[in-house]
């Protein structure tokens, strides 16, 4: 059974689009170990060839600007601000960092408010930013249903909001409004980071997923994890770890040191909605005399901070990380708010999965794909 999560219908049709994507698959056997030739005597052979596959396409950095080349001229004389659920969070700085970079370059301003990832604190960061009357706010990583009142205030002021995180789906919504929602697709980050396991481990592992359930994103996403899992027998799920973001600091060490003497060499891979987790985790792993190079071998399903990283390239605990273009994400805000602002419909546009490794990221301590600055100024600026 998974846990039950707030706006379970929004889960629901998320787990419905993976599964509809993945094919049914004969043949599945169970008990064993992978042989040396890498196909799996545990688990579904069709299913490892599958995310083989998928994987490989994922770890490709052959890539080129595929987003919008297209749209109005820069509106003139706008100011944001950036409501953050809190800025401890590395993904949610970074593209806050990010929608500072393009905002130089439209011409606008940016004010940035930390809701210091508390209900409270995030309340009171959007209220006052709605407060401040700017032409728009940004949604940075928080659920706004919580905070329906101070959204109503800024849909009645004419303020567009635009989310980054805010939703499990990417585009606009209406229930919460927003002008968009700037996000990779929550199925294809799930389906990326639960195929590398199950490639790497040629369908046999002991896994331990690290979520938010206190998050609908990160809710979904790790429920969509955990079924893409279960669909190689060989996989086991040990355990499932709520630990909300705020606490992570706290709580991870102690989880980790606890489950580590329990589960043992039974635990061979771990999956986190958020690459923090890993950064939370290696001091217990550490002073288990765990290797850093593994195992447990983790991936963050999300969001590729630097720290996420350096971890990957000189392994320490981390193998992997689902990244988000978290700078380039910022500039699409950006965008997307000039579009509102102009009377234009949203992009539409949605970044594609990437799995970074040491082996392909050489070096870099972020995804920052090629191509969209230039396509952003040119669009903006002619």
């Amino acid at each position: 059974m998974y846990p039950k999560y707030p706006h379970r219908r929004t889960v629901l049709a998320a787990i419905a689009l993976l599964a509809a994507a993945v094919p049914a698959v004969a043949g599945c056997g169970g008990g064993g170990s992978p042989d040396a030739g890498g196909t799996s005597a545990a688990g579904c052979p069709a299913v490892l060839q599958e995310a083989e596959a998928a994987v490989r396409r994922a770890e490709s950095t052959d890539t080129s600007w595929n987003g919008p080349t297209t749209g109005p001229r820069a509106v003139p004389g706008k100011t944001l601000v950036y409501v953050a659920q809190t800025m401890t969070n590395p993904g949610v700085a970074a593209v806050a960092k990010g929608v500072r970079e393009a905002a130089r370059t439209i011409g606008w301003s940016v004010r940035v408010i930390d809701g210091e990832g508390t209900p409270a604190g995030i309340q009171a960061a959007l209220g006052q930013a709605v407060t401040l009357k700017p032409s728009g706010i940004v949604i940075g990583g928080f659920d706004p249903r919580p905070t329906s009142q101070q959204v109503a205030r800024a849909e009645a002021a004419g303020i567009p909001l635009v989310g980054w995180h805010a939703v499990s789906a990417p585009g606009p919504s209406t229930s919460p409004p927003l002008f968009t929602n700037v996000t990779t697709k929550v199925e294809e980050v799930a389906k990326a980071s639960a195929d590398w396991v199950i490639a790497r481990s040629h369908g046999a592992a002991g896994v331990v997923v690290f979520t938010d359930d206190s998050i609908p994103f990160a809710g979904t996403k790790s429920e969509l994890i955990e079924r893409r899992l279960a669909a190689c027998p060989g996989v086991d799920l040990l355990a499932h770890k709520n630990i909300p973001i705020p606490d992570a600091s706290r709580r991870t060490p102690q989880e980790v040191a606890s489950l580590l003497p329990r589960l043992g060499k039974k635990w061979t891979y771990s999956v986190a909605i958020n690459d923090l987790y890993f950064d939370d985790a290696a001091p217990a792993f550490r002073a288990a005399g765990r290797p850093g190079a593994g195992p447990p071998f983790n991936i963050g399903a999300g969001d590729g901070d630097p720290s996420a990283f350096r971890r990957i390239n000189s392994e320490q605990y981390q193998a992997a990380t689902v990244p988000e273009p978290l700078s380039q994400q910022g500039w699409q805000i950006v965008d997307e708010f000039n579009r509102a602002f102009a009377g234009r419909p949203a992009s539409g546009y949605v970044a594609p999965v990437h799995i970074a490794t040491a082996e392909n990221s050489a070096g870099a301590t972020s995804w920052d794909p090629k191509g969209y600055r230039e396509a952003y100024e040119k669009i903006w600026h002619g």
